[in-house]
Formats: C-alpha cells, structure tokens, sequence
C-alpha cells in the first residue's frame, strides 16, 4: 500500500486518507467487490489510530463507494463502467416527504442578519444605492468563490460566477446560453419548476425516471438529450439521493459530444455528512457542468438570491450574448450575503444546523 497522512497539511489526518482511498476506488485500483485493507492494517501503516480510519471508512460508505459487511470488511461496491445494472425503483413509502420544494429546517438567526444588515448601511453607505455590475457584484462574488472552495470542492474564480434572482431566473438563463434547439432532460418526477420553466422556454425536453440511486441506467442511455438537468443531492419531491456511481455516470454522459450537467445543488449545505457532498462540478474537471445553488434555504426564502457558477469554456460566450442583461438582485442584499460570508456568519450557521440534525438522528 502507499498510503500517507501529511502531518503539517491542514486537512484533518482521515480527510486526507479518505480522499486517496477514493482516488484509488475511482481508478480501479480497487475493483467493484473487492475487499479494502483493514482498519488495523491502515492505522499501522498511516501512523495514524484505528479510530481516524474508521471516520475515513464512513465517509465512504455515506457516498456509495464501499459497504461494511458485518465480521468481513469493507467492500468496494462502485462501479466504473458504463453498464452496470440499473438499481430497483424506490418505492415510493421509502422515499422523503417534504410539504413543499423548500425542504423543512432551521432558519437563520434574525439578530445575526439584522446586525449584518446595519453593518452593511454603515460601512457601505451610498453604495447600496448604487446598480449593480451585470453579473452581481464583485464583493458576492469574491466571498462565494472562496466559500465554495473552502466547503464544496470547487474551485472557481469570481469572473466564472453569475448571480441572479433564484434558481428559476437562472434555469432560464442557461436555456438562453446553451440553445433552445438542443433536447433538455429532467428527473421523472422533479421540482415542478424546472420543467415549467422548460415548457416556458419552448423547448424539448425528456422525463427520465428515477431508480433510487439517481436517473435509470438504461433510460440515460437512450436519451437524445444534450443536457442533462439533475438535483443529485435529494431530488424533489423523491428525497433521492444519486450515489458515488451514479454521479460519475452522469459525468462520463457528458463527456460525449458536447453535452452539459445542469447541477441544482438545493439544500447540499445541510447534509448530515461529516464532509460536504461531492460535487458533480468538482468531479467534473469543471468543463460541462453548470453548478446551480441559491440561499433561500441557508438565510431566508425571502431572499430571492441565486447564483451559478459556469465552466471557464462558457463563460466568454455567456458574456457575449447574455452579458448585457442587468443583474436582478438589489445590491444592498448582495453586500448583505457577502458580509455574512466573509464574517464567518454564514458557515457557522450552517454547521449549527448540521450539528442539530445529527444529534436528531
């Protein structure tokens, strides 16, 4: 084996363990079914404890790269090949329930907002007064860059982030950018939003149904679509979540012929994962896949603010033909998210929340 934790990095000993392990899973050094090293054995040869191993271990699983099968192991159970047998449909009693699209949670503290919200009067002044630059402000831009490579994986710099009036306004936007003569697919069932705004835009688009580890094999497969419009994370109104193998079929989809991932992110941030949930972005290598996400969920539905985070090949031919529309989100409430952002506000929240969530299960 060749495993090695960097005592010196700032990543935590199994963050780094997990993330070889996955890399190896992900390259077929370890094939679909095959047994991984014990947990004394990897403790042994990382210098580490059986402990850190076992957190390592439990990433895994919670992503769908292995199994733990009782007095035997731990077992690979991702496959990287292209057909692999698609999964039984969930029935429909094993699924989430949720009253609406806006799954239930916890809101943001008020007396944290109403004080960042002064704060923003105070240090900004007149400039809240002022229009904002076509693709959001630079300040939202900045913090969000910085908050999706500290949390989620991606790295993407500001001029590749879009901001804009929700997740709808932007579905729209992105019909506007790739072409209403392509053939759009949606989860069957999905957010009754995203295929209205579909249907709005006159465009085609397919309803491919979902199996309970994310979109059917067989159906992906025959699909004319050129995008590919998916919620990995839990989709709505099913509560279901596309597995490690499922999310990296999705990608080798893409990767023929020119074809795009649209990624709604909704509610990721909430997870009660110890680490955040891959994204298919950062997966990706960043060239297909358009990353979607709002905080109508992380500070408050009330606040009609999304953003978008395209790949570096698209973002000068959204500029040219999209680049001239007016940024639909009052600068006020952009300086507002960018300073609960770079406060440290906004992720503090976030890991109450998960903290709360996992003590509730």
């Amino acid at each position: 084996m060749k495993y090695s934790i960097d005592t010196v990095s700032k990543k935590s000993a199994y963050i780094q363990l997990y993330t070889q392990l996955r890399e190896d899973i992900i390259k077929e050094v370890y094939h679909y079914g095959d047994r991984l090293p014990s947990k004394r054995l990897l403790a042994d040869e990382t210098l580490t404890s059986v402990i850190t191993v076992e957190h390592a271990y439990a990433l895994l699983i919670e992503e769908g790269y292995i199994e733990a099968r009782e007095r035997s192991g731990y077992f690979v159970i991702f496959r990287t090949d292209d057909r692999f047998a698609a999964a039984p449909p969930a029935e429909p009693a094993l699924l989430h329930s949720f009253s609406d699209g806006a799954a239930q949670g916890s809101s943001f503290p008020f007396p944290v907002l109403a004080k960042t919200m002064r704060r923003v009067i105070s240090d900004f002044g007149e400039l809240i007064l002022e229009r904002s630059p076509n693709s959001g402000c630079e300040e939202l831009r900045c913090a969000i860059s910085g908050y999706l490579a500290r949390s989620r994986g991606i790295m993407a710099d500001a001029s590749q982030i879009f901001i804009g009036s929700g997740a709808e306004y932007l579905y729209g936007l992105i019909v506007e950018l790739l072409g209403r003569e392509r053939i759009y697919a949606i989860e069957a069932p999905s957010y009754e939003k995203i295929e209205q705004v579909y249907r709005a835009a006159d465009v085609r688009y397919e309803s491919l149904p979902l199996t309970s580890d994310g979109i059917d094999s067989s159906s992906l497969a025959v699909s004319d679509a050129d995008v590919l419009h998916i919620t990995p994370y839990r989709s709505f109104p099913s509560g279901i979540t596309a597995s490690a193998s499922k999310r990296h079929e999705y990608i080798r989809w893409a990767a023929r012929g020119g074809r795009y991932i649209v990624e709604d992110d909704f509610e990721s941030e909430f997870s009660v994962s110890r680490k955040a949930e891959e994204t298919l972005f950062s997966l990706s290598g960043d060239e297909n896949v358009i990353y979607i996400n709002t905080f109508s969920k992380s500070i408050s539905p009330s606040m009609r603010v999304g953003y978008m985070v395209l790949p570096k090949p698209l973002v000068e031919e959204f500029e040219e033909k999209l680049g001239f529309y007016s940024c639909t989100v009052p600068t006020f409430e952009q300086f507002v998210i960018a300073t609960l952002i770079s406060s440290g506000d906004f992720e503090r929240n976030i890991n109450r929340v998960r903290r709360q969530k996992r003590k509730e299960l």
